[in-house]
């Protein structure tokens, strides 16, 4: 049993999670054996014949199924040579090329336990990353080597540092330093799997860490294969014809599973873009490897529909066009449909859960909404007392699943206050269902607010606020102001054509009060040429709320 705090190089099946006879499994007619190991997800593409298959296309070049598991190999009997074995956590901080999915999938094939890390992480952060884990072995993209000096691995468990895609660039460093480019050629490029189970650790992602320090989130070995049986089969129906490409990263769990756990679990291609997704080098890519799949963020398209090129690019390959992770606005999915013909499907998921639970389809789909429960997930709604609200009342969220992950890493508090009884998890999102089982995001629990007396949830002005034709994107947040009150701040993009003043703050704030109710309008307005973002592309609120509190 894995108990929140232990330090061990093994630990024994996790139970008492998910019941197996949990109706979302039978719902999709999930099953896997005991003994199983996550990386059969893209080792049993050689088994299917699919060796000379592209399996990554990248702007340097492509890699085959063949080459892919290859590497895979050729990685894991690297790590285990440095004593490593099953269990050890290792930490990746990782550009998405076609090391990344070879280093994981060679890590997990040998019963190591990889951590999938933000590359926008600081110092301090990796540091944390690293003392919290035990972590002995990183592999890291050569442009982030510099970020492991004396100061950030002193007083870790790390003794190995690998760095790929060029040389390190460190002085008199605290751990061997290997290159990786040169070193993983000298193991065999064959390797058997790990005698994992199906509960045992698989990998790791680490919250975003949006209050006090991030939650190392554990998954599981057959994790991936549920949401693949799930998300992927019921709601993307991809087939190996199809060619992914998700411009959130692999590190967060959105990207992870459109880039790697769906298109390698039926033998498809993805498409990988190292570094910063700029709207013309998406658009390079999606017009050269014409992607079936598109994945996307709501700021993502948002950049790209007002990019130069966006009117005469080539869009023509794509059949389906998803969003998650923010609320996607009207005008977006509008715009997005009057130029090219597609309907931006829209869902809602978390790390925990590891990907979309909830989601619209192009035949079942109310725009505004997250969309309906996803084969596989069940999902309740509850009053914060854990009583069952009437259907079209908000309520706070529960979902379960066999992709729920079972604890946070050393986070006794935290696990006993998210993942609750028989597997279920508590999401802290409020939403509402109605009478055709949509649901409908209104707000986090955590983010009520008293202004005036009166309850707020910031959200909801956030998403009147996107409705006006004058707005391009916005944030609202709940600020304290010095004398210890509550107040309510909007931060502005605005649309070409409007220009900020204080008439069109009044016209904002009077349209929320006609909307909403009046107590609800927002008390200041901030303009902004743009908002900041997380690795994740979502609006970096604890940037904004750092901001002066006066516009």
């Amino acid at each position: 049993m894995l108990t929140e705090g232990m330090d061990l190089a093994f630990v024994d099946p996790i139970v008492d999670r998910v019941p197996d006879d949990a109706p979302g499994a039978r719902e999709i007619g999930f099953e896997i054996s005991e003994r199983y190991n996550a990386s059969e997800i893209l080792f049993d593409n050689l088994g299917a014949g699919r060796a000379d298959k592209v399996a990554i296309y990248t702007a340097s070049g492509n890699t085959s199924y063949g080459e892919l598991c290859a590497n895979a190999a050729r990685c894991g009997n690297a790590f285990t040579s440095l004593g490593l074995v099953q269990g050890d956590r290792m930490l990746l901080l990782l550009n998405d090329t076609a090391s990344y999915p070879a280093v994981f999938f060679g890590a997990v094939r040998a019963g190591l336990v990889p951590m999938l890390i933000n590359t926008l992480s600081p110092k301090d952060l990796i540091g944390f990353y690293l003392q919290d884990s035990a972590a002995q072995v990183a592999v890291v993209d050569a442009e982030f080597a510099h970020l492991f000096d004396r100061e950030t691995t002193g007083g870790s468990r790390l003794h190995t540092l690998i760095v790929v895609n060029g040389e390190a660039a460190l002085e008199s460093p605290a751990v061997e330093v290997l290159n990786g480019d040169r070193w993983f050629a000298e193991f065999p490029g064959e390797i058997e799997a790990a005698p994992t189970r199906r509960d045992d650790m698989a990998f790791w992602m680490y919250s975003s860490g949006s209050t006090g320090r991030p939650k190392g989130i554990v998954h599981l070995q057959h994790d991936m294969a549920y949401t693949a049986d799930s998300f992927g089969r019921h709601i993307l129906g991809m087939t190996e014809s199809d060619v992914c490409f998700s411009v959130p990263k692999i590190f967060f769990a959105y990207g992870f599973g459109n880039s790697i756990t769906f298109p390698f679990s039926v033998g498809a291609s993805t498409i990988l873009l190292a570094g910063r997704p700029e709207p013309g080098a998406v658009l390079d890519l999606i017009e050269r490897f014409k992607p079936t799949l598109f994945f996307g963020l709501p700021t993502l398209y948002n950049a790209l529909l007002h990019h130069p090129r966006i009117e005469t690019a080539d869009l023509s390959s794509v059949r389906l066009s998803l969003s998650a992770a923010e609320v996607l606005s009207q005008d977006i999915f509008n715009d997005w449909k009057r130029r090219f013909g597609l309907e931006i499907v829209e869902g809602l998921g978390s790390t925990e859960v590891l990907h979309i639970y909830l989601s619209n389809t192009r035949a079942q789909k109310k725009s505004g909404t997250a969309g309906k429960r996803v084969p596989g997930y069940e999902i309740r709604l509850t009053t914060p007392e854990g009583e069952p609200v009437v259907q079209g009342e908000p309520g706070v969220m529960w979902v379960r699943g066999h992709s729920n992950a079972p604890c946070y890493w050393n986070r006794p508090d935290k696990t006993a206050q998210t993942m609750r009884e028989a597997g279920w998890i508590w999401t802290g999102d409020r939403l509402v269902e109605d009478a055709d089982g949509f649901f409908t995001f209104v707000g986090r629990v955590d983010d009520l607010i008293k202004v005036s007396g009166q309850w707020i949830y910031p959200v909801e002005i956030e998403l009147c606020l996107s409705d006006h034709p004058a707005v391009r994107e916005c944030a609202v947040l709940g600020l304290e102001l010095p004398d210890r009150r509550m107040t309510t701040k909007a931060f502005v993009i605005l649309r070409d054509g409007h220009t900020a003043s204080e008439s069109l703050t009044r016209e904002l704030q009077d349209y929320v009060k006609a909307k909403l109710l009046p107590y609800k309008y927002p008390r200041l307005i901030e303009y902004r040429p743009d908002l900041p973002k997380t690795g994740t592309g979502k609006i970096d609120r604890q940037q904004l709320r750092s901001a002066p509190l006066v516009a």
